[in-house]
């Protein structure tokens, strides 16, 4: 049985699709696939209990038989955090119980497949950081990374260094966007192989996994519109306008694909917003409608604003837990990313050339 924990430098970095995706690849191997998540980070309450969201996508996916404490034996939950602070989790037994359940689902399969938590150092209070649940399950690790700028290598380099150049199988950059893709395969994939560290993917930024679009983050916030503009632009990543107008417009003006989250009352805010070509939205809080010259300013520019009831701070943790989470968990991403990967990145390498198991192939007859 080969053993695939896939990791990642950050937070949203597509570490689920991908995991799923190479679990629909192997499975159209022929494969017998398992799948675990040992921590749990993307949290959702349900039916009284909080659980992790990934691993119930995986069992319908991947059609998983294995029930979900199992799958995510630890809830890394905020209360799970605080408790494991304050002495009241111990180490050694967390890792006896994940050891226990992999043995459990593991049991058979020709690939187990192991998602990572928020990023390679998450968990590292318990002492079950990826590399650590690595070298406890003996697993391969492929490590997923966004690439805009050589400096981003730093996050990278640290990870091989925690993960370990012998469990480390390889790096799969994901999102790439297309000004940096010639320089990342000619390059830094070198670079990187130079210090022994192979590049197994170079996956496309696709825009319709990025983020979410203007219409669908205003229907999950529960928004009104002020503006009549198109609503098809995607929303990556949200920015707080919090600052004075000059200051603020230079902030804005340095990213793209963005919403600005301020105050209803912010008009010197709104109107800097306006200025950026990278806003693609404004969202207004506080129940508060703009200006009349925001509003037409907005209309002429094209960029819709969204009014929200609740304060900034709130909104914006509802804003980018759409965004993070909202493009993973539906079958259409993961099949997409099964192309992605297919045409991209080496997947023998990624998951081992290995021929499914005598019992794996009973089964399918049957």
């Amino acid at each position: 049985m080969n053993t695939v924990l896939v990791t990642s430098t950050g937070e949203s970095t597509g570490k689920t699709a991908i995991t799923l995706a190479l679990g629909v690849l192997a499975k159209e191997r022929g494969l017998d696939v398992g799948y675990m998540k040992p921590k749990g980070t993307r949290l959702q309450s349900s039916t009284g209990k909080t659980l992790d969201e990934d691993p119930m996508l995986a069992r319908e996916l991947l059609d998983i038989d294995a029930e979900m404490h199992q799958l995510e034996p630890v809830v890394y939950s905020p209360t799970f955090i605080q408790g494991a602070v304050r002495g009241k989790e111990n180490a050694e037994e967390l890792s006896e119980v994940i050891s226990h359940h992999f043995e459990d689902i593991s049991a058979g399969k020709d690939l187990m497949l192991i998602e990572g938590g928020g990023s390679y150092r998450t968990g590292g209070i318990v002492d079950l950081t990826d590399g650590d649940v690595a070298n406890l399950l003996d697993a391969e690790v492929i490590l997923v990374a966004d690439y805009q700028h050589p400096s981003d290598l730093d996050d990278v380099v640290a990870a091989v260094e925690d993960i370990g150049p012998d469990r480390l199988a390889g790096v799969v950059f994901n999102r790439v966007s297309d000004a940096s893709y010639d320089e990342l395969e000619t390059e830094v994939a070198p670079f990187l192989e130079a210090r022994g560290v192979p590049v197994l993917g170079v996956v496309p930024t696709e825009k319709d996994l990025a983020g979410v679009t203007v219409e669908e983050l205003a229907n999950e916030l529960g928004a009104d519109f002020a503006t009549d503009a198109p609503t098809d632009a995607f929303v990556e990543r949200f920015l707080v306008g919090a600052m004075g107008g000059d200051a603020a417009l230079r902030y804005f003006r340095r990213t793209k694909n963005a919403a600005v989250i301020t105050g209803g009352d912010r008009a010197n805010i709104q109107r800097a917003a306006l200025e950026a070509p990278g806003v693609k939205c404004i969202i207004l809080t506080g129940g508060h409608r703009p200006v009349g010259a925001v509003i037409g300013k907005a209309e002429e520019k094209g960029v819709p604003v969204l009014l929200v009831n609740g304060d900034t701070l709130s909104v914006t943790d509802r804003a980018e837990d759409i965004v993070s989470t909202g493009r993973t968990r539906d079958e259409r991403t993961v099949n997409r990313m099964r192309d992605l990967l297919y045409e991209h990145a080496d997947i023998d390498a990624i998951i081992g050339n290995i021929e499914p198991s005598g019992d794996g192939a009973a089964d399918d007859d049957e």
